[in-house]
């Protein structure tokens, strides 16, 4: 297990777990996403060598707000433990799991991953062109496990061909934090033992965020 050098680091990489899952969850219901919080979890895919944690989020703590005020109010309160977005949550760092002792599908997420930041650099990182072929990547490697993210929500939005790829594409990105938690050292075990100063970290963000 690797060793935590950097609680802050780890607190950004979990608010970033939170925010592609809530924005799953805000999805399948309401068929709609806020701009900012989804173009900062789309384009952490798509920066293949960012210098530092905070660089895939766009360098910006603001850009994680929604995923900040998510942790926080998942670690003060343990009613939060039953919604959807914390069950997606679950099942990514499960996927993730499985996804680190597969060195063939992380290759091809690699070189996918490539691609679409290419073609991002064309069309933007939330273009309907970019956001189907990060679906489809996540289709063609995650969605072949036998454990799968069920996701709830009013049929009528799911059914749609773009909801359907934006949740895909959030997916594959709450993946990408999950790992980048694991890489940082972070475990499950962190958010019950290490609650309190993953709650300092998360409270210390929202307060120095800009309005």
């Amino acid at each position: 297990m690797a060793k935590v050098q950097n609680w802050q680091d780890v607190t950004l990489a979990a608010a970033g777990i939170l925010q592609a899952s809530a924005l799953v969850d805000q999805l399948a219901r309401t068929g709609f996403v806020p701009s900012d919080a989804y173009e900062c979890s789309i384009n952490s895919l798509l920066d293949l060598n960012p210098p530092d944690t905070l660089s895939v989020y766009g360098g910006r703590p603001e850009n994680l707000r929604l995923g900040l005020e998510t942790l926080r109010d998942l670690l003060l309160s343990s009613r939060q433990l039953q919604n959807n977005t914390v069950r997606y949550s679950a099942g990514i760092l499960h996927l993730q799991g499985r996804l680190s002792k597969r060195r063939d599908m992380l290759g091809v997420l690699s070189s996918r991953l490539k691609q679409a930041s290419q073609q991002a650099l064309h069309f933007g990182p939330t273009h309907e062109n970019v956001i189907a072929n990060l679906a489809d990547t996540y289709s063609d490697t995650l969605s072949k496990f036998r454990f799968r993210i069920q996701v709830s929500g009013d049929p009528g939005y799911l059914q749609q061909q773009r909801v359907a790829n934006q949740i895909r594409a959030l997916l594959l990105a709450a993946v990408r934090s999950a790992t980048l938690w694991r890489q940082l050292g972070g475990t499950r075990l962190h958010l019950v033992l290490q609650r309190k100063r993953i709650l300092a970290e998360t409270e210390n963000l929202l307060r120095n965020l800009r309005v």
